[in-house]
């Protein structure tokens, strides 16, 4: 009995030391590592262990999903995760930017803020996190993704027991909200960045705040100029578009031509200088007129004439059949071009499904549900929004159970706490390292070791999405 009880005795100690909340004996053999411990979590597969700045080990993983979570005979498939690892005792942050995960080591502001760990995921039915064969109406669903990030969330807290955090910026910021939705009791804070909360679609509030967004009405009245000097000169264009994607093997039979492509990017063009750019840009706008190569390049920087083609396309289809399904879309600003345009109201999701994903109706209750549940009963959510970005024109209102919003004086779509005022900056920091269990007075965060890649401390909200 007592020989089993020394054994007990030692495997505990090794399993604390494992996770970094006890030391092994002086004359114990070293601890296992991080690795040892993801390589017992059930369903995850460590991929890879890639190069990661000092102070941090960077992992490649996935972790096996049911395909329907209501269904678990339908199948399941391999999720894509990284891991950003620093220490089992420091809060975790969950990241997700709605759409694929990157592969290089970098730290959401709220990672930075706590100086945490930080578990990335990609959202399901972005490759390679797709069922085979995919089953896209009852698989690809809000519900259907939180309850992934529920599963993850649950898995990996065998191994990291601090404070938990959700965060994701655009899409990811909307995927943050209803993971906090469904299961609002698996994280301590939720951070969601720039988040569309589209309640009744298609009563949409975007094309009143497109005609009246930015201070300076000549701006706006600039957009519009090139606009229509773009679809009176679109031989012109269209002929530089022909040569783009013949050197870039682009296809556009999605959408059915070329130059469809290139009148919805035109279209988009407005909405997309104010989510990208910001006002000083204005400046850059070129006046009607000028020559069809500098209105090509002004069109390259803010929404590429060829940004429709199949090849383009095909990452974000997901994003497209879940708008046309469930989240809803901002409404195409494009009345004041009608004159003009060869394909009026197509800009709309569908549009942008291969025929070839079954269609589906929409359904007018996902979102209000969603936007209900944040007035009424949700706690510990803090939303960042920009001043001048479009998908701020109908954002969510928390409630006031230890809940915030702030928005960036000018911001666009990558507005972030250390944007806003310093007063409100400072504030909003408080808050998060608080729900993270951290020094909520620390004046410091450590920041990322000289050797760091650059992309080290970017925050990876996604800023190459699709318009809608």
């Amino acid at each position: 009995m007592r020989a089993l009880l020394l054994r007990l005795s030692a495997t505990a100690v090794a399993v604390l030391a494992v996770l970094g909340l006890a030391a092994a004996p002086a004359n114990a053999a070293p601890p296992d590592d991080i690795r040892a411990a993801l390589d017992r979590v059930p369903g995850l597969t460590v991929v890879a262990e890639n190069p990661a700045p000092a102070g941090y080990r960077f992992f490649v993983l996935t972790f096996r999903q049911f395909a329907d979570h209501r269904n678990p005979g339908a199948g399941a498939f391999e999720q894509r995760l990284t891991l950003l690892h620093r220490d089992v005792r420091a809060p975790m942050v969950m990241y997700t930017s709605g759409y694929n995960v990157s592969l290089t080591p970098n730290r959401s502001e709220p990672t930075q803020l706590v100086n945490g760990n930080q578990l990335s995921m990609e959202y399901r039915y972005f490759t390679p996190s797709r069922p085979a064969p995919p089953d896209w109406s009852g698989q690809l669903t809000i519900w259907q993704a939180a309850t992934d990030q529920h599963r993850i969330a649950t898995a990996f807290k065998s191994i990291y027991q601090a404070n938990w955090l959700a965060t994701g910026g655009s899409k990811g910021g909307m995927t943050a909200t209803y993971f906090r939705r469904f299961y609002p009791g698996d994280v301590h804070g939720t951070i969601p960045y720039v988040a569309p909360n589209d309640v009744l679609d298609p009563i949409d509030n975007y094309n009143r705040f497109l005609s009246r967004v930015g201070t300076d009405p000549s701006c706006r009245a600039a957009l519009r100029a090139i606009q229509r000097d773009a679809l009176v000169r679109r031989d012109e264009l269209g002929a530089l578009a022909a040569k783009e994607a013949a050197e870039k093997g682009y296809t556009f039979t999605t959408l059915g031509s070329l130059d469809k492509s290139l009148e919805i990017a035109v279209i988009d063009s407005y909405w997309a200088f104010w989510q990208y750019r910001k006002q000083a840009d204005c400046a850059s706008i070129p006046a009607p007129g000028a020559p069809a190569e500098v209105l090509y390049e002004y069109y390259d920087t803010t929404e590429s004439l060829v940004t429709y083609a199949d090849q383009e396309l095909e990452r974000y289809v997901p994003y497209y059949y879940q708008a046309a399904v469930q989240l809803g879309s901002g409404e195409s600003y494009e009345s004041y071009l009608r004159d003009l345009l060869r394909y009026p109201g197509t800009n709309q999701p569908w549009t942008f499904v291969p025929k070839s994903v079954p269609r589906k109706h929409f359904d007018y209750l996902a979102m209000p549900d969603i936007d209900f549940w944040v007035r009424t009963q949700s706690d510990r959510m803090l939303f960042v929004y920009g001043e001048n970005d479009p998908w701020g024109a109908e954002a969510f209102h928390p409630s006031r159970h230890d809940s915030y919003r702030y928005t960036v004086p000018g911001g666009n779509h990558g507005a972030r706490i250390a944007q806003l005022p310093p007063d409100q900056a400072a504030e909003a920091t408080v808050t998060v390292r608080r729900w993270a269990g951290v020094d909520p007075a620390a004046t410091r965060v450590e920041s990322a070791p000289a050797d760091a890649p650059v992309t080290f401390d970017a925050d990876p909200i996604m800023l190459t999405r699709p318009r809608l």
